[in-house]
């Protein structure tokens, strides 16, 4: 059946373009000159200079409202983005358009995960840069329209005592969801296998607040040089061959980690753990649980994993599949558990359908029951992210 009207779409992933002042409004004094600012260039581009470095913007992180045809790798200027991009009253304007509710965003300028915080040098002014970002994102982003846009939080991922500590505090300020890098070990830090991490995960069991691994997160591209800026686009090469290569296999990033997570023995101890795969699809996940059972099925006795709990009851139990556009995942929805579906919009990222989001989301779920399609587009994401519905 069509998309019914009193069906409210919750974008789990959509991303925001920091605008120029979130760090030079936020961040101690001593910490200004190094810490995130915007300059331009002698091209006239806006790039942002940190700890010494420049860091160009990608044109296809900002290319809502254009056609494909238009899309292009240049850096970009905050005049040639639509202010939807970073500005969060334009924002949930957008999202009127879109048929859109509610929307979590991830981070643009530091990485899905934090990662270019993570890779600073001076690590007094990162841990700054983290906390003041969480800040933007509760108390300007967020706070502009509580009950259309989600908080989320990022974490100082170099040191496990001070992730923990900035968790808590972004738990206490009211985040809903933790991006976390989908591959620590492309950091320098220890894996998936390593009981490092456990601290965080205690956090996120205790308080109830779920764990987004945006694919890149970790700076990780399986098959690219093992590493994001390895794949990442060179405006002077045309052809862009292996770019274009690279976005149909983003979700294997989250393959990687799931199989790595359900294998390590953590899942067990935490009982409350939700982990959100973001912007990884969900066509892949009935293929890959399978085929974690069967590899259990055969390995489990000899490599000291746990010989009682079947991983498909793990994976069902712990994660959620995020998809964007995923025909096939949709009519294997049932395979997956339809409980275990959210929708994204990606806005205003090359992969978004806005403004034609409803319209596009609504067309993909028209054999599906409205019960189920209610699910996987409203109240599946209200429940794992505590975001209930504004009552009248």
């Amino acid at each position: 059946m069509p998309l019914q009207d009193w069906m409210q779409i919750i974008s789990v992933d959509d991303h925001l373009i920091e605008h120029p002042k979130v760090w030079t409004d936020r961040l101690p004094e001593k910490y200004k000159a190094d810490g995130p600012q915007i300059v331009e260039t002698a091209e006239g581009h806006h790039v942002w200079k940190y700890q010494g470095q420049m860091y160009p913007y990608i044109g296809l992180n900002a290319v809502a409202g254009k056609e494909p045809k238009d899309y292009g790798l240049e850096p970009v200027r905050y005049d040639q983005m639509i202010p939807g991009c970073y500005d969060p009253v334009e924002r949930v304007k957008d999202m009127d358009i879109d048929g859109v509710e509610a929307a979590l965003c991830f981070p643009s300028f530091p990485g899905f995960g934090g990662g270019v915080f993570h890779r600073s040098k001076d690590k007094d002014v990162a841990l700054a840069a983290v906390k003041a970002w969480n800040d933007f994102m509760v108390d300007e982003w967020c706070a502009s329209s509580p009950d259309r846009l989600i908080p989320l939080a990022i974490l100082p991922t170099w040191d496990v005592d001070l992730a923990v500590a900035e968790f808590k505090r972004a738990a206490e300020n009211g985040a809903r969801t933790v991006s976390f890098p989908d591959a620590p070990a492309a950091l320098g830090m220890p894996g998936w296998e390593s009981d490092y991490w456990h601290p965080v995960f205690d956090v996120a069991n205790e308080t109830g607040v779920s764990l987004s691994l945006h694919f890149g997160s970790g700076s990780f591209v399986p098959g690219f040089g093992g590493s994001a800026s390895a794949a990442f686009p060179n405006p002077e090469n045309a052809k862009q061959s292996s770019f274009v290569a690279q976005i149909p296999l983003y979700s294997t990033n989250l393959m990687w980690a799931l199989s790595e997570i359900v294998f390590s023995g953590s899942l067990q101890k935490f009982p409350n753990l939700k982990i959100l795969l973001a912007e990884g699809g969900i066509g892949w996940l009935p293929y890959l649980t399978e085929r974690i059972d069967y590899t259990w099925e055969r390995h489990r006795f000899y490599t000291g994993i746990d010989q009682v709990t079947r991983p498909s009851d793990l994976i069902r139990k712990h994660f959620w599949g995020c998809y964007i556009d995923d025909n096939h995942g949709v009519a294997n929805r049932h395979s997956i558990g339809v409980d275990r579906i959210m929708v994204e919009v990606d806005y205003p990222h090359s992969d978004s359908q806005w403004p034609h989001s409803r319209k596009i989301i609504g067309e993909s779920l028209v054999d599906v029951p409205d019960s189920e399609a209610h699910m996987m587009v409203e109240t599946n994401a209200r429940e794992v992210l505590n975001f209930p519905r504004k009552v009248a």
